[in-house]
């Protein structure tokens, strides 16, 4: 059970967009909490989930990538003891497949494929880290329907 508080309310705003189509106020959310962390400078598990979920809002994909470049590099920050201590469930290793994913997906849709390519192998290759649960399985899915797509494209 998630015991921080501000990975209760970066959840709220993921419960914003995703189940109440808000996704303005989601953005709104967590623009506010950003700023209360201390934006990049705020602790990396804050920083990793609020930049991954930021990025789903954004209308712009350059400001996307930008928001998932924030989240891959707070990743690489993340211990287990501190992923442990706010009661996630998820190991460290747990982020990488879905924040490669979407780095893929956004170098996709600006046409710089062998980037894509890049974070897709890398999104594939830590797959293992997931179990069988939901989260795992819409991982996978967005791996395949994203090797589908790339494998379409030139190049």
């Amino acid at each position: 059970m998630i015991t921080d508080e501000t990975l209760t309310r970066i959840n709220q705003g993921v419960q914003l967009h995703h189940h109440q189509g808000q996704r303005e106020a989601a953005r709104d959310l967590f623009a506010q909490i950003w700023d209360e962390i201390g934006g990049e400078q705020g602790d990396p598990l804050h920083v990793c989930v609020l930049a991954h979920s930021m990025a789903d809002v954004q209308d712009d994909v350059h400001q996307e990538l930008i928001w998932d470049q924030r989240a891959l590099s707070a990743a690489d920050l993340l211990t287990d003891a501190r992923v442990a201590q706010a009661g996630v469930t998820l190991p460290v290793a747990g982020p990488y497949p879905s924040l490669h994913l979407n780095m893929s997906d956004c170098y996709r849709k600006l046409g710089h494929l062998d980037r894509a390519r890049e974070h897709l192998q890398l999104a594939q290759a830590g797959i293992d880290a997931l179990g069988d649960d939901e989260y795992a399985r819409l991982i996978r899915t967005g791996l395949d329907r994203l090797t589908q797509q790339l494998a379409s494209e030139p190049g």
